[in-house]
């Protein structure tokens, strides 16, 4: 505990008369100042001045006690109540200032008995914990506003010391119990003034203040910042959902509001004046990232003049220096300081058609926001007859779908050529700028001219991209355009008979896409390709032999057995009487359709039945029967393809008509292949036996 300077070099000197009377001024001043007091106390002592110390102490209690302030009183026991108090006239002392504090209250007696002060009086230490249960407990007394998370303000209503517990009145739950233990945790008083406990006591007054004055009175309400949503909620009921919009805009236009952070984060406190406001904002401001600077002039530099050109002039400085190194953001600054209305901008050194001029890719590539960009690229025309080629470059580089749309416009009108050696490369090589391919895959699904130019090559690399990494963050994006009306299903009108077969081979191989997806495309292509209908009548089913022999062991079993034995008992349960109510006569002919349906359909699928012969098979690539040894990144794999008879999915053995399959059969050694979104190399192709 510190003492002044002026106090050690009395102490020094051993000038206590000049202590004693610095003591006896402040105690008509500042009898509060339990830091000054306690603390030249123990200096004293310090010196062997013990005597001297305990007589000050003594007049600063005599004080307190005479103009009734127990509360410093309580806490200049606990502090130095050693030093000037005999210890068996400690705990009596502590006890009476208790009682002057608190003896008001309904609770007091009961709780002084509850938390055991009457017990020990010796043990100083323990009587202090119990003194600090004692005030954590009256905090709570009956008739306190309280809050409790996901409860919401109440009332506490009781507190029954048999149980050791509180009752709370909340608005939706009556009577609810908290432990005097969970109380301090759990509940928090509220005071007076606190919006909430308002809310509660007195909703009008709330209402009938100004925006500003209930922001006001919400933010002083709370020890932290609050954010948008937090006000929001403490103001249901009283700001309604359709005013929320303009009492906001209103109340936080206040120069007492101070705003903090950005987005959602972003929380608002109220500062003791409009000067304290303003510069708070101003060091923020200077803390703050370039960009976010440009952001905070934007949203702050409105409420002052002064203020705005501050800021102004230190971005003028930031752009100044970053005019060579990023030209981006220099550009983004210069449109700040412009936006704000500040007459700064008209003595900048450099302006946006210097940074244009001189290196305009880069000022592209650094400005963060798309209007800002757009508008460049705009200037960029507007200024420079090479604006062509340099639109084709930035179209490499864009990567929002809009600002793409005004550099191709921009191209069409200007420099369709331009724009045709572009749109060449990206249906060559997507991979190499897949924002700007997918870009074109989106915009083919409005634009004809796009969609004739090489439809099924457009389609085919489509489908491919699905799969590959450098398009991950695209794949929803293009999930879609194979759905109605997207791009995929409009390709198909400007295919010929030709091509629509590869169209149909490509659909087929795409993975990525759902069942419902693939048969919707490849029914529209054979609508339109009535040759490409594959035979009606039902496809062959390739099973092994050990498959096969079990089948039709379990037809002979059915037909030999078990449909014999049921028609025994459909007639022994006939003869039982009234078959409406006979259970057995319905449940044998319930049995009955069961197996003569299982029959005919083993029948069916043993009539069209394939064996797969390991014998002489070709290995050359995948195929039914065929069994591939993977290596990838998880360790070795080894998948075989067989009929449904034989599909374990668990043990890697899966049916020639799984969508996996599909995609695996033609592959060949060497290939790369995606299983569960991971990838595999083909490491060799074996008979499954």
């Amino acid at each position: 505990m510190t003492i002044s300077r002026s106090t050690q070099s009395q102490l020094s000197k051993g000038d206590f008369d000049s202590i004693e009377g610095d003591w006896l001024a402040r105690i008509e001043n500042d009898p509060a100042d339990l830091d000054y007091y306690v603390g030249v106390a123990r200096a004293l002592v310090g010196t062997g001045e013990e005597g001297r110390a305990r007589s000050l102490l003594e007049l600063l209690d005599d004080h307190l006690r005479e103009s009734g302030r127990w509360a410093p009183r309580l806490q200049l026991l606990k502090r130095a109540g050693a030093l000037y108090l005999p210890a068996d006239k400690l705990h009596p002392t502590v006890s009476s200032t208790l009682g002057k504090l608190y003896g008001d209250r309904s609770t007091y007696k009961a709780l002084y008995e509850a938390v055991g002060l009457h017990r020990a009086p010796t043990d100083i230490p323990k009587t202090w914990e119990k003194v600090e249960r004692l005030e954590s407990l009256l905090a709570f007394d009956v008739g306190t506003v309280v809050a409790m998370e996901g409860k919401g303000v109440g009332r506490v209503v009781e507190a029954n010391l048999g149980l050791e517990s509180f009752k709370v009145d909340f608005e939706r739950i009556r009577g609810l119990t908290v432990g005097f233990k969970a109380a301090p945790k759990l509940l928090k008083p509220l005071a007076p003034e606190h919006v909430l406990r308002r809310k509660l006591e007195g909703p009008a007054s709330l209402k009938a203040l100004t925006p500003p004055e209930l922001l006001r009175t919400v933010l002083q309400s709370y020890d932290r910042p609050l954010t948008a949503g937090e006000i929001r909620d403490i103001l249901a009921g009283l700001v309604t959902e359709s005013q929320w919009t303009s009492w906001w805009a209103a109340a936080r236009k206040h120069s007492q509001v101070v705003a903090s952070g950005s987005g959602a984060r972003q929380t608002y406190r109220w500062a003791d004046s409009s000067g304290d406001a303003l510069e708070s904002v101003w060091k923020a401001f200077e803390r703050a990232e370039p960009r976010k600077k440009i952001e905070r002039l934007r949203r702050e530099g409105a409420r002052d003049e002064g203020l705005r050109d501050r800021m102004a002039a230190n971005l003028a400085e930031v752009g100044e220096r970053v005019a060579d190194s990023d030209p981006g953001l220099a550009f983004e600054i210069w449109f700040a300081i412009e936006r704000s209305g500040s007459k700064l901008v008209d003595k900048v050194d450099w302006t946006p058609d210097d940074l244009l001029t001189d290196q305009p890719q880069r000022v592209f590539s650094g400005i963060e926001e798309r209007l800002l960009r757009e508008r460049a690229y705009t200037m960029v025309r507007e200024r420079r007859e090479d604006w062509p080629v340099i639109y084709r470059d930035a179209m490499n580089k864009e990567s929002d779908p809009r600002a793409l749309d005004l550099l191709a416009d921009g191209l069409v009108e200007g420099a369709p050529r331009e724009l045709d050696r572009l749109l060449d490369g990206l249906l060559a090589q997507p991979h190499r700028n897949p924002a700007a391919f997918v870009w074109l895959a989106e915009r083919a699904s409005v634009d004809e001219v796009m969609r004739t130019r090489n439809a099924l090559r457009l389609l085919q690399q489509i489908l491919t991209a699905l799969s590959r990494d450098e398009f991950a963050t695209y794949r929803v994006r293009l999930l879609a355009l194979a759905e109605s009306g997207g791009t995929v299903p409009r390709l198909l009108s400007h295919l010929t008979e030709d091509q629509a077969a590869q169209a149909e081979d490509a659909i087929q191989r795409a993975a990525p896409l759902e069942p419902y997806q693939r048969e919707q495309l490849v029914n529209a292509i054979h609508l339109r390709f009535q040759a490409l209908r594959k035979d009606t009548g039902p496809p062959p089913l390739y099973a092994t032999i050990e498959s096969v022999e079990a089948k039709r062991a379990e037809l002979q079993q059915i037909l030999s057995k078990e449909i014999p034995a049921n028609r025994k008992a459909i007639e022994e349960a006939r003869a039982l009487g009234d078959l409406r109510e006979n259970f057995e006569y319905k449940s044998a002919r319930q049995r009955h359709e069961y197996l003569n349906a299982r029959a005919a359909s083993l029948n069916s699928e043993l009539q069209r039945v394939r064996l797969i012969e390991p014998g002489g098979m070709d290995t050359s690539e995948v195929r039914i029967g065929t069994r591939l040894h993977l290596k990838g990144g998880a360790g070795p794999r080894v998948v075989t393809i067989l009929g449904p008879w034989e599909s374990k999915p668990e043990e890697d053995v899966i049916s020639y008509e799984s969508d996996l399959a599909k995609d695996l059969i033609g592959r060949k050694p060497g290939d790369e292949v995606n299983l569960g979104g991971e990838g595999w190399t083909i490491e060799r192709i074996e008979s499954f036996r």
